[in-house]
């Protein structure tokens, strides 16, 4: 699936269904040749090499001769020695530079793919043909290496990226940026296709035709969020749902995102797939290392369907995980609606019996279990039960839901804080905010620095208490509200950019100790309704609140959105 050419220097990654080719540069850089339907390998695609216009004297050329890289489709391009089109990249120096000049070193294939430290990703099972190219990229001024890694499976038309910076010098580096994927395309006439909304309408499909100039999706909210999805797909105007070429793109991440479509003076598309940059910066000690997140890249020639169905199948069987990846998940009742607050054990019981006789499985019980948590103004973070309402506690509910026949749900919304409560009352430092700021409240509440590996600990243990000590079968992992006043207080100023990727580093370590923990319990995700929907969840939840719109018109468009990226198993129906 994977070859390289000593003769042409060239790296060819291919199945039944795609084929992506990529070429070492006269200058050590690396050229974008190729990527779409199969074509047969040969030794040679130097013919695939594009210099696009011709050598205006406003655009600089490295040997003089018209070697322009302005004007070359690249492969993980920089800023600053003659390409001024958007960077994959940017690293800033001691000096104040961000010129960097990343050259090919090395390369290595190998048959198998590899987990992302700290980072959720596609795996392979037992049975899966998959190879991976690691090409490894050199700075010698700033003693950095780039490794560019590509998977490609045998059965599905999709090839994974990623990218990991290692400091092997003495200075410190500065990471403003660093996109999973860049994708340079030979013209641009494609409709650009993202996933757009609010709350109470996520994931609607939003369509243009790509124009020269930026177009920027993403996301500053500290969650994927349900205004933009982190995906985009780029399709031929005469593309159906059944025909035509499309190149669908999404990032494996639940945090701030940024997808770029440029397209430049010759008409080159380039799109770029990532982290956002805004307001992110990493700062990388001499012999410490970074890794991107995931970027999933597929090409459909059979159309939206097409595309869609190979992320389906990709995620299903290679992202989603444990026990309930592929089964069916038990019908269920949550209490909410029914009560809200207002309930003891007598309603609660009550409610699960009647659920019972109308086929229920599985009874969940909502919010309003813990601490002085009669409203949503107070006792969010005190995860003890609440006694007055539940005398027999958690424990004991569950008991009494189980002897009826039927499993036991609990909801938790771990990663946020009331002011009124125990936990902030102790550490008052623990959440996310700006010294001498007002701290904006969200819904009355404010969300815990899991970036601080304390913080983190007590959201884990907080939740694995409660599933030690109950037979608790599912749990609704609630989120509800973005962040604001971004800033650590366990962190230097120097470091203070880095918060908002280290708090989602937090969330996933602490997902994947208590699944790990507890692989029985069906975990399932919720933000406000749709508002953290994307694949990093997925790896760890494999069941997803669509929305909190139960409207049946707009659920149509909900679901479509939806459906075009997410697989079946994956969205929880109201």
């Amino acid at each position: 699936m994977i070859k390289y050419s000593e003769k042409s220097r060239e790296f060819y990654l291919g199945n039944e269904h795609i084929s992506y080719i990529i070429g070492i540069l006269q200058n050590g850089h690396l050229g974008q040749y190729y990527f779409g339907k199969k074509v047969r390998y040969r030794e040679d695609f130097s013919h695939l090499f594009e210099k696009i216009g011709g050598e205006p004297a406003i655009t600089p050329s490295t040997d003089g001769k018209g070697f322009s890289l302005d004007m070359i489709k690249q492969e993980y391009p920089s800023y600053g020695t003659g390409d001024y089109r958007e960077p994959a990249f940017a690293v800033l120096q001691e000096n104040g530079s961000r010129i960097v000049d990343f050259k090919y070193k090395s390369h290595s294939i190998k048959n198998e793919k590899k987990k992302l430290t700290g980072l959720p990703a596609v795996y392979a099972n037992e049975d899966d043909k998959v190879e991976t190219l690691e090409i490894i990229l050199e700075d010698e001024v700033i003693d950095a290496e780039l490794i560019l890694s590509y998977s490609i499976f045998e059965k599905y038309s999709a090839i994974m990226r990623n990218v990991k910076i290692i400091n092997k010098g003495n200075q410190k580096l500065n990471i403003e940026k660093i996109m999973s994927a860049s994708l340079d395309l030979p013209d641009s006439e494609y409709i650009l296709t993202q996933l757009s909304g609010a709350w109470g309408r996520e994931r609607y499909v939003t369509e243009r035709e790509i124009k020269r100039g930026i177009t920027v999706i993403d996301s500053k909210r500290g969650t994927s969020s349900a205004l933009n999805n982190p995906f985009i797909s780029l399709k031929r105007k005469n593309t159906t749902e059944t025909s035509g070429e499309i190149i669908g793109l999404n990032l494996i991440y639940s945090g701030n995102f940024s997808t770029t479509v440029e397209v430049d003076q010759y008409d080159v598309t380039r799109v770029n797939i990532g982290i956002n940059h805004f307001d992110f910066n990493w700062l990388l000690e001499p012999g410490q290392e970074f890794q991107s997140p995931e970027a999933v890249l597929v090409y459909s020639d059979e159309g939206i369907n097409g595309m869609s169905l190979t992320f389906h199948n990709l995620y299903k069987n290679n992202l989603i995980r444990g026990k309930y990846k592929n089964k069916a998940k038990p019908v269920l009742l949550n209490n909410w609606e029914g009560t809200y607050f207002n309930f003891n054990e007598e309603k609660i019981l009550k409610i699960a019996e009647d659920a019972k006789k109308l086929g229920v499985e599985l009874f969940v019980l909502d919010d309003g279990w813990f601490g002085t948590r009669n409203d949503d103004f107070q006792g969010l973070g005190d995860w003890e039960p609440n006694l007055e309402k539940l005398p027999h506690g958690i424990k004991g509910l569950a008991e009494k839901v189980n002897q009826m026949g039927m499993k036991f749900g609990l909801w938790f919304e771990p990663e946020m804080v009331n002011k009124n409560s125990d936990l902030y009352r102790k550490h008052p430092d623990w959440i996310i905010s700006t010294p001498d700021r007002f701290e904006t409240p969200g819904r009355h509440q404010h969300t815990l620095d899991l970036s601080r590996k304390e913080v983190a600990d007590y959201v884990y243990e907080s939740v694995a208490r409660n599933l030690r000590e109950s037979n608790i079968e599912y749990v609704k992992w609630d989120m509800n509200r973005c962040m604001t006043e971004i800033y650590s207080k366990g962190r230097c100023a120097c470091r203070q950019k880095e918060t908002a990727h280290r708090y989602i580093l937090g969330l996933y370590s602490v997902l994947e100790k208590i699944t790990q923990e507890f692989p029985d319990v069906l975990f399932e995700s919720c933000a406000s309704g749709g508002n953290r929907y994307d694949p990093g969840m997925l790896y760890y939840m494999p069941q997803t609140w669509t929305s909190d719109n139960t409207d049946a018109v707009d659920r149509l468009k909900i679901q479509y959105g939806t459906s075009m990226v997410y697989p079946v198993p994956s969205p929880m129906f109201p």
